[in-house]
Formats: C-alpha cells, sequence, structure tokens
C-alpha cells in the first residue's frame, strides 16, 4: 500500500518511502506526539491479506522487541490505525553498506571496524536464540557517525521454531519464494548458505556464511557469488568452493581466516559464533597467525599462561636479585684503661662506635 506524504496513522505523520524489500515498505514520519522521527514498516497490498504474512509481521515486532543492543535498530511499537497495521521503528539516518559498497570497496580498517559491530550485533541475537536469515548489506546501515544499526529481521525466527517460513529477497535480484523437501528458502540468494539455498532446516551458522560474505564484498567491493539468474547463484553457492583469490593483498590475517572459516561450506566446521569472529578481529596480527587453525579457547589460555608467568616473575623477584658483597671487617682501637675490666659495652646504629663501662663506672669509646 502506497502511502502520499502527509497521511497520518494515528499519531504518525507519514513522510518520503525511504526503502522497500519483501517484508514490507518502510516510510521516514514524524511522532507528533514525542516529537521525533522514526520508521513505519507497512505491509505491502499483495500480503495484507496473506495470514502467513501477517503471522511473520507480528513474530518481527516479537523479536526486535527481544533485542536491545547498540547494534540493533530498535522497535518503539506494533500498532494499527486505518485498517493498517505497522511497525513503528528507530530511524537511522545514513546510508546502507550496499549504498556505501556502490562507491567501491572499502580499506580494511574501515572493514574491520564495521565487521566488529556487525559482528556485536549477530552475538547479540544468537544470544537470544535469534537467527537474523536475511544478512546482506541492504540490511545494515551506517549512521554519519559511524555506528552500525542491523535492520530487518523481517526473516529472523527463534531457534526450534518448527514452522517453516518462506520469503526473501535479493539484494540484487527478485523475491524467492520456493519449497524443497518440506522446507523453504528464504533469505537473499547471494548470502545464502548452502543449507538455505537447499531448503535444508539452519541455525546461527547460516548468520555466519552470510557475514562471510558481506566481509568478503566489503574488501573486494563485489559479490562473492553472482550470476545472472537466481538459479545461477544458487547453483554456484550449492556446487562451488569460495574463491578468495580476489581479497586485497593488504588484507589483515584475522580477517582473512575470519572470511575463510566463515565460508565453509560443512556447517560442522564452520565458525559458530559471531563472538569468536570479532574476538579473532579484534587480536594483534601475531595472534592472528598464531591462532590460525585453532578456536578463541587456545590463546585465551595462552594469554592466561603468559599473564601468570609475569605475576609469578614478579613475586620472584625480591629472591633473584643478586646477592651483595660480604661487608669488610672494621678494626677498633680501644685505649687502655686504668680498669681493664668491661663491664658493659654497646655498639652504635652505624657500626662505627663502641661504648663501654670498665672498672667503677668509667666510661670510655673506640673509634674506628
Amino acid at each position: 500500500m502506497a502511502l502520499d506524504i502527509g497521511t497520518r496513522l494515528g499519531p504518525y505523520e507519514i513522510g518520503e518511502l525511504a526503502g522497500r524489500g519483501g517484508m514490507g515498505e518502510v516510510y521516514r514520519a514524524r511522532d507528533t506526539r514525542l516529537k521525533r522521527t522514526v520508521a513505519i514498516k507497512i505491509l505491502p497490498d499483495a500480503f495484507a491479506q496473506d495470514i502467513d504474512r501477517i503471522r511473520r509481521f507480528q513474530q518481527e515486532a516479537e523479536t526486535l522487541a527481544a533485542l536491545t543492543h547498540p547494534n540493533i535498530a530498535a522497535i518503539h511499537a506494533l500498532e494499527e490505525a486505518n485498517a493498517i497495521r505497522f511497525l513503528v521503528l528507530e530511524f537511522v539516518e545514513g546510508d546502507t553498506l550496499a549504498d556505501r559498497l556502490k562507491q567501491g570497496a572499502l580499506f580494511p580498517r574501515e572493514a574491520t571496524r564495521l565487521a566488529l559491530q556487525i559482528c556485536g550485533a549477530l552475538s547479540a541475537a544468537h544470544d537470544r536464540g535469534i537467527v537474523h536469515r536475511d544478512l546482506k548489506p541492504a540490511n545494515i546501515k551506517i549512521a554519519p557517525d559511524g555506528q552500525v544499526k542491523l535492520l530487518d529481521f523481517g526473516l529472523a525466527r527463534m531457534f526450534g521454531d518448527g514452522s517453516p517460513t518462506a520469503l526473501g529477497d535479493l539484494s540484487h535480484s527478485p523475491t524467492i519464494t520456493a519449497a524443497s523437501a518440506g522446507h523453504v528458502i528464504a533469505g537473499t540468494a547471494a548470502y545464502m548458505s548452502p543449507q538455505q539455498a537447499r531448503g535444508r532446516p539452519i541455525d546461527k551458522r547460516a548468520d555466519m556464511w552470510a557475514l562471510g560474505c558481506v566481509l568478503y564484498e566489503m574488501l573486494t567491493g563485489k559479490p562473492l557469488f553472482d550470476g545472472e539468474t537466481v538459479t545461477d547463484i544458487l547453483a554456484a553457492i550449492v556446487t562451488q568452493e569460495p574463491n578468495l583469490d580476489a581479497l586485497p593483498a593488504d588484507t589483515p590475517p584475522s580477517m582473512r581466516w575470519v572470511i575463510e572459516h566463515c565460508l565453509r561450506k560443512d556447517p560442522n566446521v564452520r565458525l559458530r559464533d559471531a563472538a569468536d569472529a570479532a574476538s579473532m578481529l579484534g587480536a594483534p596480527v601475531a595472534s592472528a597467525h598464531a591462532a590460525a587453525g585453532r578456536p578463541r579457547r587456545s590463546w585465551y589460555v595462552a594469554l592466561a599462561g603468559i599473564t601468570a608467568a609475569g605475576l609469578i616473575a614478579a613475586a620472584a623477584a625480591p629472591y633473584l636479585k643478586p646477592a651483595l658483597p660480604a661487608p669488610a671487617p672494621i678494626a677498633f682501637e680501644i685505649a687502655a684503661s686504668d680498669a681493664p675490666i668491661i663491664q658493659m659495652m654497646a655498639i652504635s646504629p652505624d657500626g662505627r662506635r663502641i661504648a663501654y663501662v670498665a672498672g667503677a663506672g668509667q666510661t670510655a669509646a673506640g673509634n674506628r
């Protein structure tokens, strides 16, 4: 349903169309009650009467409400006005990553900075048992201050939800709605994991595959898998090994490692966690070389070992100082006294003087 600028939906005044995707149209709008700019997401006319789409629309609201993270666009409300059901979302100024990539590939430092934020958003979603299912540059917004916001959980579903979802769009091609072996292909073809492309059940490792595709595209400026048709793209994902030769020569080893392990076709050997990817991307280059092929746990143990060794060395330091040379002997000369029997004697604190009492109360002192 196309809305004209100035249309009122309850307290919301509609502005220009901000975007259109498989799950609905998004408008910039003004919340006249709270005096703020928001995004209004509305189901298209073609699906407004589709019970399954309505269910997924409700699911998106619940999914977003469960996520609170600085790199995930927030949901403000799920409302209905003028017989139109819509989501009220945080409006994020700035370009999408897809817009940015139209200007060319990113420098490795910038790509790493964005990647760490994307990993943070994914990790928060995965910790709540939520798979995004449609991670792609068009769903990654970059605010003017450089903050990343992950958008459009329209395809997200909770782990263990047995009901299939069927929806998706291609970042550069039409919407997919296809079923296979009782499951449904959902997502953007160019970023689908092999399991998604085959219509098989998926978990968070599908997002990790998509993360690898996005990281590759940030560094090269072009999708990892491309083709003239959706079928061509899906066939390439299922049958071809990812070719990482196009990665720039100055790609940090840690970034190359993450991309390679995100793009393992076998999900059992694929990088499982966005938090692990973030840890690798944030590690020094030397650590990235040493940690290649090993899980994050191993270099945590190594770091702990180094720290423990340092503490032991610091504690032992006082006992490991070189021995001081033996002091030279000090000789005293004491003049003879009329009463040679010494009754009491004391040595000064600096060891340079000696005092004694001799005979019947006579005292004397000796010098070094």
